[in-house]
Parts: C-alpha cells; sequence; structure tokens
C-alpha cells in the first residue's frame, strides 16, 4: 500500500485511500475546475474539503503542501517516475492532470498550445476580473458609495465575455469539437458569475448567445454536474 505519512497534509486530512489521488479543495470556480477535470477523467481520487470558514487554508498542514494557501491542490502517489508529486494551482494542475492521461488536451503540437493559450487567459483575465466583479457586486457594494471600481470590473468582464463570444462562435467548446482542460479552467468561472454572483444584469450577459450556448452544454455534461459538487460541504 502507498504510503503518505511523509506528508504532513495527510496529518489533517488522513487518506482513506492513499493509492488514489488526493483532492484538497472547495466548490469554488477554481476548487471545481480539478474535481470536474478528474470526474472526466475517470481518475480514481478522494477528495478532502478545505473549509475557509474555519482557515483550513492557513494550517500547517495545508501550508506545507501550498505555501500560497489557496485551493486547490492534489497530491499524486503515482506521480512522474511512479514517486508522489504534489501541486497546487489549478491551471498546473489541469495541465498535469491533461498530460498525464493524454485526455482533455490536443496531440497536436500546435493546438496543445492554443489551448494552454486560452488557460492561460483563464488564469490571468476571467479568474481576476470575474472575481473582483464579484467581491463588489454581491460582497463589498453595499459598502462602497463611490461605484467606479465595481464599474472598472465590469467593463472589463464583459469584454472578456466578448472575446469569448466571437471565439466561440461556430465552435462547440473554445478548441472546435474537442472538449478541452480550456472549457473546464473557463466555464466554471462564467457559471460562477451569473449565477453565485448574481451580475448577469451587470455584464449584460444576454447579449452573449454563443457562450450562453456552450455553458449550457458544459453544465449537462454528468461529468461536470458530479464535479461542481465535489467536495461536499459538511
Amino acid at each position: 500500500m502507498t504510503d503518505l505519512s511523509a506528508f504532513a497534509i495527510t496529518r489533517k486530512w488522513p487518506a482513506q485511500h492513499p493509492d488514489r489521488l488526493q483532492l484538497y479543495s472547495l466548490p469554488t470556480p477554481n476548487g471545481v475546475k480539478v474535481s470536474i477535470a478528474l470526474e472526466e477523467l475517470g481518475l480514481p481520487y478522494e477528495p478532502h474539503l478545505v473549509s475557509f470558514e474555519t482557515n483550513d487554508q492557513t494550517s500547517p498542514e495545508f501550508l506545507s503542501l501550498n505555501p500560497n494557501n489557496k485551493i486547490p491542490a492534489i497530491l499524486d502517489p503515482n506521480g512522474p517516475g511512479g514517486q508522489p508529486l504534489a501541486l497546487f494551482e489549478s491551471g498546473a494542475i489541469l495541465l498535469y492532470l491533461a498530460d498525464k492521461t493524454s485526455q482533455l488536451i490536443p496531440q497536436d503540437a500546435a493546438a496543445r498550445y492554443e489551448t494552454l493559450q486560452w488557460l492561460m487567459w483563464q488564469m490571468g483575465g476571467v479568474g481576476p476580473m470575474f472575481g473582483q466583479l464579484g467581491f463588489f457586486h454581491k460582497f463589498a457594494g453595499k459598502d462602497f458609495e463611490d461605484k467606479r471600481p465595481r464599474d472598472r470590473y465590469v467593463a472589463e468582464s464583459k469584454r472578456l465575455l466578448k472575446v469569448l463570444d466571437e471565439r466561440l462562435a461556430g465552435r462547440p467548446w473554445v478548441m472546435g469539437d474537442q472538449y478541452t482542460i480550456a472549457d473546464i479552467a473557463i466555464l466554471p468561472w462564467v457559471r460562477n458569475l451569473v449565477g453565485f454572483y448574481g451580475a448577469g444584469d451587470l455584464v449584460e450577459f444576454d447579449q452573449f448567445q454563443e457562450v450562453q450556448r456552450v455553458l449550457a452544454a458544459f453544465v449537462a455534461r454528468p461529468a461536470v454536474a458530479r464535479g461542481l459538487a465535489i467536495p461536499a460541504r459538511g
């Protein structure tokens, strides 16, 4: 049996199945990227809830695996060369899982780099901008009379949605016929923007019909439906 006892994180979140990939996460847009990918790939894994309510992400055990104290993070007992591998950053984890299985990413070199381009577009633009808009609209907006910070992120979020809408015109997915880690990275953030953050009217989401179409196809996937609820909140 695989021994993961050398990893301090397993003292707070004991591995019941140490031969499986260990996922430390929360069902946020970044967190569900990895659970959705794992469900799509059919890889055996064991999820562990990292509760922000109890500041699990700042515990010494979690910081031992991810010093940046953000979810998600993984511990793969069967990493490269058969050795355990710990990883954080959702984009890096998505790329690792795609390469590990040779799935969810094109094998053609040019298409692979194009996929990574859209993955990084999400990480550098969509996530930070949508997240800031959500903060100022849903959480902090009532505390600030000055709406310029919110409006700044509204404008940039609308611009990003327009970029995505134009990309998806005539395509089933970001990369065309192939469903990839680019879709898994981008679409949970879109879903969160118009769902949890309730910012659909602010960004005039109704005008982005291609994004709406692909988002509907995304959430209809069984693996996505499962991944959106993992790890289950206690």
